[in-house]
């Protein structure tokens, strides 16, 4: 009798053990009367690459690491777009000042030497005009034989060039009043677009040698390092969104009806099972599929579910891409259903 005492004791002793420890472990944090779908962690992705093919000098990120926007990640060479860009601000400044030239009009000064030379021509006219009259008179009064005929002759070419270089005069000078046509202020105009425009696409090249980061995200793969040749299709980087993110999960025909978009869910993993994350059913497919491969189950293979995705608040960034996750949904009264996710989606067979 007394030895049965002690083992009375330790009886006692372990149940009350267990029912502390079943106390523990879903007292605080009781299952949900609900619908639980097991998946996969899924995320979306980024394939990172330079906009141009130039020799890559710096790679600044490493994989694992955590990128913030605009963090610059990699850097090329930009010896050969240096170059460039001084030609191009060179040939736009020529230009500028093409412009301003036709703008600005005639100078005065030019108007001047363009009216001093018009005065001349036009006093060389009168002069060729006089001398030829002269000759002409003297063969007049001596009956042409003081004057030869080639002399007459020579006089009256004098006179039509003296006078054609007249009419050129004062048709600059009427230019040189005027100022420049408005069809070549346009050309100019047009010319200098077309430099800023060259200047500008440059000045892009020169801004996209640098390989930012387009949001907040973690390097997944450094796919290229310092003297390889970048292109854009050959990425750099491959980068993983920090969010948002989701369980990619799936449940039965007869489980369909208890999931609703917006339906509230509790994600918990293996690693953490003691701290569930807060999401929501954002996605329900429409069409029916195979169960995926990864099955857990050979009798649910040929079973037709439906894709699920349930997006997580995971403000710690707890949860890696494909890492497995349990789901319990809210406000569903049935039995959990034994399926499972899979990152590539079983299609009907």
């Amino acid at each position: 009798m007394n030895k049965a005492k002690p083992a009375i004791a330790l009886a006692i002793a372990a149940v009350i053990a267990i029912a502390a420890f079943a106390w523990w472990r879903f007292g605080q944090n009781p299952a949900p009367n609900g619908l639980v779908l097991y998946g996969n962690v899924d995320m979306r992705q980024i394939s990172l690459a330079f906009n141009s093919s130039e020799r890559i000098a710096q790679v600044l990120a490493t994989e694992g690491e955590q990128v913030r926007q605009g963090q610059v990640l990699a850097v090329l060479d930009t010896t050969t777009l240096k170059l460039r860009l001084r030609r191009a601000r060179a040939q736009a400044n020529a230009q500028e000042q093409a412009l301003k030239r036709l703008e600005a009009g005639t100078r005065p000064e030019e108007i001047a030497q363009a009216r001093s030379a018009a005065a001349a021509a036009k006093a060389q006219a009168v002069r060729a005009k006089e001398q030829y009259q002269r000759l002409r008179n003297a063969s007049a009064d001596t009956n042409g034989r003081g004057i030869s005929r080639e002399q007459l002759d020579a006089a009256k070419a004098d006179q039509a060039v003296a006078l054609a270089r007249q009419d050129s005069a004062d048709k600059a000078l009427e230019l040189a009043i005027a100022g420049p046509r408005r069809e070549d202020i346009a050309q100019a105009r047009a010319q200098l677009e077309a430099a800023r425009a060259d200047l500008a696409l440059v000045q892009q090249q020169m801004a996209d040698s640098e390989l930012k980061a387009p949001v907040d995200a973690v390097v997944r793969s450094r796919l290229l390092e310092p003297g390889d040749m970048a292109s854009p299709q050959r990425p750099v980087y491959a980068l993983a969104l920090t969010s948002p993110k989701w369980v990619r999960a799936y449940v039965s025909e007869t489980g369909l009806g208890q999931v609703k978009p917006g339906q509230e869910a509790q994600v918990s993993t293996d690693s953490q099972p003691d701290r569930p994350l807060q999401g929501r059913v954002g996605y329900i497919s429409s069409v029916a599929e195979f169960t995926p491969k990864t099955v857990q189950t050979e009798d649910l293979r040929t079973s037709l579910v439906y894709e699920v995705r349930i997006n997580v608040d995971d403000p710690d960034n707890r949860l890696r891409l494909g890492m497995p996750a349990t789901v319990r949904l809210s406000g569903a009264d049935s039995a959990p259903q034994d399926t499972a996710a899979s990152d590539s989606g079983g299609k009907p067979r």
